[in-house]
C-alpha cells in the first residue's frame, strides 16, 4: 500500500469514528405515549402527560411580553388556548422545533377586529443554532411568542411527542 492510498484509509477511518461519536439530535422513546401537554405560563412549567400522569415536567423561556394572551403579530405573547401539535421542524434555526396550531379561527377573529394580522409561526423549540447553547444562556423571555427550552430538553420532547397532541396553553 503506497503512502497516497494509506493516508487516504486513515482520514477515511478517522472521519468514520468522528462521525459514529458525534451526538445526534434524535432520540428515540419507547415509554408511554404523550396525550397532551399543559403549558402553565405564570408558573413557567411546562407539562407532558400520558392521560392524567406526569411523564416529564419543563421549565421555559416565553415571549418577550409574555402576560396576556397574544393578538396580534409582534405583540410579543405566547397565545393562551387549545391547540394541536401540527408540524416538525428538524432543521429548525432554534436547534429542533414543534409546530402550535395557532392562529385558529377565534385568534383571526380577535386580530382581524383590532384591524391587525395573529401572526403565527409558534413553536415549543431550542436555543438558536448560532449560540449552540446548552443552557438557558439568553436571559428569560426572549422570544417573539414561543416556548423556549434548552436544546436537550427539546431533542427529548421532540422524541416524546407527536404531531396530532393537544397543547392547552394557560395563563
Amino acid at each position: 500500500m503506497n503512502r497516497r492510498t494509506f493516508g487516504l484509509l486513515a482520514a477515511t477511518s478517522v472521519a468514520a469514528i468522528v462521525a459514529g461519536c458525534s451526538p445526534s439530535k434524535f432520540k428515540t422513546y419507547n415509554g408511554p405515549e404523550v396525550t397532551s401537554i399543559v403549558v402553565n405560563k405564570a408558573a413557567r412549567k411546562m407539562y407532558l402527560l400520558h392521560n392524567e400522569q406526569i411523564l416529564r415536567e419543563y421549565e421555559f423561556e416565553l415571549g418577550f411580553a409574555p402576560v396576556g394572551d397574544k393578538q396580534i403579530e409582534g405583540d410579543g405573547k405566547t397565545p393562551e388556548g387549545t391547540y394541536i401539535i401540527d408540524r416538525r421542524n428538524p432543521n429548525s434555526q432554534f436547534h429542533l422545533s414543534l409546530g402550535i396550531s395557532y392562529p385558529n379561527a377565534q385568534d383571526f377573529a380577535e386580530a382581524r377586529a383590532l384591524g391587525k394580522k395573529p401572526g403565527g409561526d409558534i413553536f415549543i423549540h431550542g436555543q438558536p443554532n448560532a449560540f449552540k447553547a446548552r443552557r438557558k444562556s439568553l436571559g428569560d423571555d426572549w422570544t417573539w411568542g414561543c416556548i423556549a427550552v434548552t436544546n436537550r430538553e427539546i431533542e427529548e420532547i421532540y422524541a416524546m411527542v407527536r404531531n396530532g397532541t393537544v397543547i392547552t396553553i394557560r395563563p
